[in-house]
């Protein structure tokens, strides 16, 4: 999608529903079928849809889904499926990824079209041969651009419970502890799949009420099984932005990036998704049928768009998804450090910008971090080596996103110029304090109930860990992403920090921590390869290949599986 498409776009939903018996053959298989038809956006002579398909029969293995326009409407351009069509008639197939449908699962594509006139919603569906009746439902096609509607097109099912085994977010929770309690403990580690995708997963993966849910660059959300890695729905919500089209950066294309983050009052799935013209967009799919119910601008709010970049995680509180917003890898351009937040249906839109004239970017991959009634980021170096701007920090904000508090190295203007500054590791709670690392090689530990101002820490421990990404905690000790390998840092009951162990140099994992199963799992991004190691040693207790994986990576830990995003797509690793 283009960025005006958004700025302009009508929403109405039309859904088909119909559910029938027949004989297949002479095994006297069932089929049956609902299809959903969304009109996500509308503008003059063109549109944007998608289809969502459940399958109500016996499991199929390559399907067909076909319809008639009623108002000789053209499919343009499709994503998920291979689309044809001869007159008014529209003819869908399986792409290799997603063939396979089991009984009550589903699978969807998105299209692009025009139309003249009107854009009425087709009458019926036909898959694999077999109708799907029933009725068509949904507002009147409009024949101008509209404001998108402040309720979602279409109603969510039931919602199911996030369980021990969900992970519904970075690190497990809103503190990022990753601490999987619930996990088995570790044995024998060995590949159970690996699901290939259409780009690079950056975030970590997401398990919810059974499903595995992974976002990539080519601004693709899936929907996977977590036993085959098969695709249970996918949802290609725009075209990403190709790295030629930036001022600077090492991303490309640069879809999704970010953790999303599972609601489990509306059952989305939201993601925050960068697309070709520089455009920031916060998606709410629905976590069952993979259709876009929410659509809405995020886009930072000073500075040029296109020189932004959204790293961290998104965070949910309170029926609002936060967005973390820094620059790109060359801090080149027009870019100032902000957060920004929405309401989870897409509207009453809240900002926060780091007082900077350039930089300070928010972009540590937990992204905030929930400390009781308030939100804490790092914050990277900014322009200033003079008077004080807000910069190398860690910021508390209010749900309403005004700031609270903060910390800052009395030397934040050496560390500044230096590029040297608290932006790359996003702050940790460890009992009764925050634990701030960064470039600086230098832990500080803060209070949480004050963070300190300006060199207003409890102590601080120079131990030459440069770290980038999220910690891992479990009780007074914090799990750390070292340039140089995996640490262990304890924090006593006056807040003196000591180093417990650093991992050997067998270990060369600079990826983020989790823990679960008696173990600290933490990957090697660029050798391919998951450790598991002691969590009182950090001695190597067992590891697996699991191929090359994005910069920060971090395993997500579920049901006896670590899943690792890639840059091919995800992989399972059984054991765990």
């Amino acid at each position: 999608m283009h960025a005006s498409i958004r700025a302009r776009s009508a929403v109405l939903a039309g859904t088909l529903l119909g559910v029938c018996g027949v004989a297949l053959s002479a095994h006297a298989a069932t089929a049956g079928c609902s299809v959903s038809y969304t009109v996500t956006s509308q503008w003059q002579g063109g549109f944007g849809a998608n289809v969502s398909i459940t399958n109500l029969g016996e499991p199929v293995n390559g399907w067909t889904l076909t319809w008639a326009y009623p108002a000789g409407q053209k499919v343009t351009q499709a994503w998920n499926a291979s689309v044809s069509q001869s007159g008014t008639q529209v003819t869908a197939r399986n792409v290799s990824y997603n063939a396979g449908i089991g009984t009550n699962a589903g699978v969807a594509f998105g299209f692009n079209g025009s139309w003249t006139g009107s854009n009425p919603v087709p009458a019926g569906f036909t898959l694999n041969g077999v109708l799907c009746t029933g009725g068509v439902t949904g507002s009147p096609t409009p024949t101008s651009p509209t404001t998108p509607p402040t309720t979602p097109p279409t109603t969510p099912p039931t919602t199911p419970p996030t369980g021990a085994d969900d992970w519904a977010t970075y690190h497990g929770n809103n503190t990022r502890d990753g601490n999987a309690t619930h996990l088995a403990p570790l044995s024998t580690l060995s590949v159970a799949w690996n699901a290939a995708l259409d780009g690079a997963v950056y975030g970590q993966p997401l398990v919810v009420g059974g499903r595995i849910f992974a976002a990539t660059e080519n601004d693709t959300v899936y929907a996977l099984n977590p036993d085959t890695g098969a695709v249970v729905w996918s949802a290609h919500v725009g075209q990403p932005e190709p790295l030629s089209d930036l001022p600077c950066g090492n991303i490309n294309p640069l879809g999704i990036t970010s953790t999303m983050v599972y609601d489990p009052a509306t059952n989305r799935v939201f993601a925050l998704a960068e697309t070709a013209g520089g455009a920031h967009t916060l998606l709410g799919i629905n976590a069952g049928t993979g259709v876009v119910e929410v659509r809405a601008a995020a886009e930072p709010p000073l500075g040029t768009p296109k020189a932004h970049q959204q790293r961290g995680a998104l965070t949910l509180l309170n029926g609002r998804v936060y967005i973390g917003y820094g620059g790109l890898l060359g801090d080149c351009s027009d870019y100032i450090g902000s957060v920004v937040s929405l309401t989870t249906a897409g509207t009453g839109k809240l900002s926060y910008a780091i007082p900077t004239s350039r930089e300070a970017g928010i972009w540590g991959t937990a992204g905030g971090v929930v400390d009781g009634n308030h939100l804490l980021y790092a914050v990277g170096n900014g322009e200033s080596t003079t008077t004080y701007d807000g910069s190398d920090s860690v910021i508390a904000l209010s749900p309403d996103l005004q700031r609270t508090d903060f910390f800052a190295p009395s030397d934040w203007a050496t560390q500044n110029a230096g590029d040297a500054d608290l932006g790359s590791m996003s702050p940790a709670l460890v009992g009764q304090f925050v634990y701030a690392d960064g470039k600086a090689g230098i832990g500080y530990v803060l209070r949480r109930d004050n963070l300190g101002g300006i060199g207003g820490q409890v102590s601080q421990l120079n131990n030459g860990c440069d770290a980038f990404g999220g910690s891992a905690v479990a009780g007074n000790t914090i799990y750390l992403p070292c340039t140089t390998g995996p640490r262990a840092v304890t924090i006593g009951s006056d807040g003196t920090a000591r180093e417990l162990w650093r991992a050997g140099i067998n270990v060369p994992a600079e990826g983020s921590p989790v823990i679960g199963g008696g173990a600290v799992w933490v990957v090697d991004y660029f050798g391919g390869v998951l450790y598991a190691l002691d969590p009182g040693s950090g001695a190597v207790l067992a590891q697996v290949r699991v191929g090359q994986a994005p910069n920060f990576a971090s395993p997500t830990l579920s049901g006896g599986r670590a899943y690792v995003g890639t840059r091919a797509g995800v992989t399972a690793v059984a054991g765990a």
